[in-house]
């Protein structure tokens, strides 16, 4: 089974893709993981993605596409996968269509999650992560027990530079401009499958399980 999640961020996609990608036994690949992966590595695909990053933009397609290539043809990815962050664009979903013709493969299905612009914003400035661990908590729906420490290992948890407000919203518009165009492109393929993800994360995955399912 190969996938895509869409959705803006805070949709809540990258935890239905880690419940999705256990279920399936398939590889979820996250292009956010990817990233700051290679930012904490301070390799140069790294430092030239935290500036956008930072910026709530959107990383160069040479960038993105280049770690999206490579996990492809990583073995843990050959009996299907989750691709959580990616497209982000249509040239980007093109650039995809091609490596996955490359290997003689293709999309089974894409789901978009869609949850309101304010719920959006709440989820997302009330993230907090663990720079050690890197547990992730909530202020409100998921907090630390230690208060603004890790349960984990203790470390003091600190807010991710885009998670800020003005971050969010400059994030929220680059996604309305750039990557909601892939809702139609997906829709046209006949590949879209459309899911409610305000909901509780327990139903939207009923839902989720559902719907590929009927693919």
């Amino acid at each position: 089974m190969r996938l895509v999640f869409l959705g803006a961020p805070g949709v809540g996609k990258g935890t239905q893709a880690d419940r999705a990608s256990v279920k399936f036994r398939i590889c979820k690949i996250s292009t956010g993981d990817l990233l700051r992966g290679a930012v904490r590595n301070k390799t140069s695909l790294g430092l030239e993605a935290k500036g956008h990053m930072d910026r709530g933009g959107l990383v160069p397609d040479s960038v993105v596409i280049g770690l999206v290539r490579e996990k492809l043809n990583d073995s843990s990815s050959a009996a299907g996968f989750i691709l959580d962050g990616f497209p982000r664009t249509v040239p980007q979903a093109e650039a995809l269509a091609s490596v996955l013709n490359e290997r003689d493969e293709h999309l089974d299905c894409v789901v978009n999650f869609e949850v309101p612009r304010e719920e959006i914003v709440k989820r997302l400035s009330g993230r907090r992560n663990c720079p050690k661990c890197q547990a992730t908590y909530h202020v409100d729906f998921a907090p630390s027990k230690m208060g603004t420490a890790c349960e984990r290992c203790g470390e003091v948890l600190t807010q991710r530079s885009d998670d800020q407000r003005e971050s969010i919203e400059t994030r929220l518009r680059v996604y309305e401009e750039q990557t909601a165009p892939l809702i139609g492109f997906y829709e046209k393929q006949g590949l879209l499958s459309r899911l409610n993800g305000a909901e509780s994360v327990d139903a939207v995955y009923h839902s989720l399980i559902r719907t590929l399912a009927a693919h």
